[in-house]
């Protein structure tokens, strides 16, 4: 099944207070290449989700966002720097009694010094967490693959109406080369004849230079050739594996049997049937390029 390489999930998992949100974006690479932004207080599943997304993503360029939030009670803890506050008290008592200032000391005053409370966050336990935000991952990742297949499957069809496109125009150019040798027969007969006018034309000679031109120009094996890639790339594109790079390598192999037509026919016709078969092989490698 051909999957595209371009596509978007998001995936969303709560428990105990906690909430996971992740989103994927991928567009084509040439390998697999991805980039996770994740909160620095769950970092340690980094290389978790590397190893989940690496089993579903084999191509592309994947950027991972994993947001966190914890609203459960025991995710947070209070302290309180006793020595800090029984310094900041002597101080002030130091103050009262030296400046004989009013005693307003309370408990809401030494909260609002620095450092006197402090909020830490409680920590995480790995397996739990992991638990919580793989539903996430997974759900994101289901949403992605929907959509990459969706997308695969219609770029499936353009590139097989291409290639039956490129049949015809192969068809087209075998019907035109038995025509070829027999056009270049005529002109050379007749211009032979302007040549030597009246005198006896050499038959084996002119026979042998027919047989050399057919030679040189003859396609056969070049469109045999251009035909059974063009079967290996339908059957490819069958395949429930990633194909991108077996797409890639067919298109250069079809392009390179185009050239070699086109060279040796020495034919005006077939000069521009191998220009339209280039330029559907060119719209085919931009195709195949957003292919896993």
């Amino acid at each position: 099944m051909v999957h595209s390489m371009t596509g978007f999930g998001r995936g969303r998992s709560q428990g105990d207070g906690k909430e996971f949100l992740v989103e994927i974006k991928t567009v084509n690479h040439r390998y697999c290449d991805l980039y996770i932004k994740i909160p620095r207080q769950i970092s340690f599943l980094e290389d978790k989700i590397r190893e989940r997304v690496g089993k579903v993503i084999s191509r592309g360029k994947a950027d991972i966002y994993v947001s966190f939030d914890d609203f459960s009670e025991e995710s947070k803890s209070i302290l309180i720097d006793e020595g800090l506050v029984k310094a900041y008290i002597r101080s002030m008592e130091l103050l009262r009694d030296k400046y004989e200032l009013k005693d307003d000391i309370t408990v809401s005053l030494i909260a609002k010094f620095p450092e006197v409370i402090k909020v830490e966050k409680a920590e995480q336990d790995e397996e739990e967490l992991w638990e919580l935000l793989s539903k996430a991952l997974d759900d994101a990742l289901k949403t992605l693959i929907d959509m990459r297949r969706a997308e695969g499957e219609g770029l499936k069809a353009d590139l097989v109406e291409r290639t039956f496109l490129i049949e015809n125009i192969i068809n087209e150019i075998s019907i035109r080369c038995p025509e070829i040798v027999k056009e270049y027969k005529y002109r050379l007969e007749n211009r032979i004849k302007e040549l030597l006018g009246q005198q006896v034309v050499d038959e084996n000679r002119m026979m042998m230079e027919i047989a050399i031109f057919a030679d040189r120009c003859n396609i056969d094996e070049e469109l045999v050739r251009l035909k059974s890639h063009i079967c290996q790339f339908r059957d490819t594109l069958e395949m429930d594996v990633p194909i991108g790079r077996k797409l890639d390598f067919l298109v250069q192999e079809m392009n390179r049997e185009a050239n070699t037509i086109g060279s040796k026919a020495n034919d005006l016709f077939v000069s521009k049937k191998v220009i339209e078969i280039k330029s559907e092989l060119e719209k085919i490698r931009e195709q195949t390029q957003n292919i896993e």
